[in-house]
């Protein structure tokens, strides 16, 4: 009876998981009316709605424009955080608790209390309406959650590897770099996805310092799709969207699975 509580359990789960993007899949290839049925499968399926989403706007430079900028991001934001983590994690030096917490408190703003603020240097930068100035600003959410992650893995990492070390001469670059980096594969694969998917989600920040079609980030591109009149919406061209940009993301996953689920456990039990 447990097992099969526990399987109906997973089966829901599951079912509430995969639904939403199941029935994308299946209104993506649907047109005209055919939308507002409800059947498990299209009569007559169709891929004119991706057709009509690369034809009616640049999609494929949104797509290109936020794998640009969410790759960037990450990038950049995984090597601050190596080096910040190590810092934070086996340096002793006063204050580093208090700096630890500085650095959690700023990612717990929500994206309108700094909207205004960031506008102003973004503006000041002349990095307005530019894929420089969106990088800037996703840095803001997702640089303390890579170091605060990172930095949780680097304290369970045996100290003996890097007292070792130190007897050899190694600096703390050779030690960050060449120790540690090669055992953090795991944890930069879960944390940098999980900053990947956040920057490719971004709306708020895309929206506001972004002006022309050629700037846009796929969420924008999405929202800004607009029918034959203003109270008309293109559901199918919607649904066609959200389908290929989430794509990218579960064949991600599926690729890096192993690291991520090694990433996500490490540390868990001691021993």
């Amino acid at each position: 009876m447990k097992r099969l509580l526990f399987a109906l359990l997973l089966a829901a789960i599951v079912f509430y998981t995969v639904f939403p993007f199941y029935w994308a899949i299946v209104s993506s290839l649907k047109s005209g009316s055919a939308l507002f049925i409800v059947e498990a499968w299209p009569a007559d399926p169709t891929l004119a709605n991706y057709a009509a989403v690369f034809r009616g706007q640049p999609f494929g430079r949104s797509i290109l424009n936020s794998l640009l900028v969410a790759s960037g991001v990450v990038g950049v934001s995984l090597a601050l955080a190596v080096t910040a983590s190590y810092a934070l994690g086996r340096v002793a030096f006063r204050g580093r608790s208090l700096l630890l917490l500085s650095i959690l408190s700023v990612s717990m703003f929500p994206q309108v209390a700094v909207l205004s603020g960031l506008f102003e240097l973004v503006r000041a930068l002349g990095l307005y309406n530019s894929l420089w100035g969106l990088g800037l600003t996703y840095m803001i959410f997702t640089l303390p959650f890579t170091v605060w992650v990172l930095t949780t893995f680097m304290r369970e990492l045996p100290r003996e590897l890097e007292e070792a070390a130190i007897v050899d001469g190694a600096t703390p670059w050779v030690i960050v770099t060449r120790i540690f980096l090669p055992l953090l594969g795991p944890a930069l694969a879960a944390t940098g996805l999980l900053a990947f998917i956040t920057a490719w989600n971004e709306f708020l920040f895309a929206l506001t310092f972004t002006l022309t079609d050629d700037r846009r980030t796929v969420p924008v591109a999405i929202a800004l799709m607009s029918g034959a009149s203003a109270f008309e919406l293109p559901w199918g061209q919607v649904m066609a969207a959200s389908v290929v940009v989430t794509v990218p993301l579960i064949a991600l996953v599926l690729v890096f699975q192993r690291r991520i689920v090694s990433g996500l456990t490490a540390g868990a039990v001691k021993g």
